[in-house]
């Protein structure tokens, strides 16, 4: 039987870790935008909604962390920090911009995810299914977020740009810090 390198296994569960942490701090941004300057009903649920599913995943990612007792990145904080500040900045911009930033993000984590689920190996049969289903969560957030108002016309096409630009560094940096 074939075997996950070790090395790779590490990188895709820490990464995975910081996204989804990431994402749940994204979505507490557009909470707290909501909250206090941008109230809109519908827009607040979904979002909770939507937070829910990526809590789940981060909770996942935490204890493998914590089981196989591999380092989280360096620069969770800084991901703390960037996530809320996305959030909150897009959703002040209005629905299409909070919607096309979880767009943008789910787009860029769906081809992260494939590419995971194509190098593990047999070995790791129970992660791989769990990253199928969360990238399945993970498309369900991106149609959602389609339905309800993300656009890449105009200049929504350079947010999106920059925001996928930016999940693609951060995936890089905590793969290997």
């Amino acid at each position: 039987m074939k075997k996950t390198n070790k090395k790779k296994l590490e990188e895709f569960i820490r990464v995975d870790h910081a996204g989804e942490r990431g994402a749940i701090k994204i979505y507490e941004g557009q909470l707290l935008a909501l909250k206090t300057f941008k109230k809109d009903p519908e827009l607040l649920k979904l979002v909770e909604e939507m937070r829910e599913h990526e809590q789940e995943h981060s909770d996942f990612f935490e204890n493998e962390i914590r089981e196989r007792n591999i380092k989280p990145t360096k620069f969770l904080p800084l991901w703390d920090l960037l996530g809320v500040g996305l959030g909150f900045g897009s959703t002040i911009l209005g629905k299409k911009a909070a919607m096309l930033c979880t767009a943008s993000v789910e787009e860029v984590i769906d081809k992260h995810y494939q590419s995971q689920i194509d190098q593990l190996q047999d070995d790791e049969k129970k992660l791989r299914e769990k990253i199928k289903k969360f990238r399945a969560d993970e498309l369900e957030h991106k149609d959602i977020a389609y339905e309800h108002g993300a656009t890449k016309k105009g200049l929504y096409s350079v947010m999106d740009k920059i925001i996928k630009t930016g999940s693609k560094i951060a995936i890089n940096i905590s793969e290997k810090i």
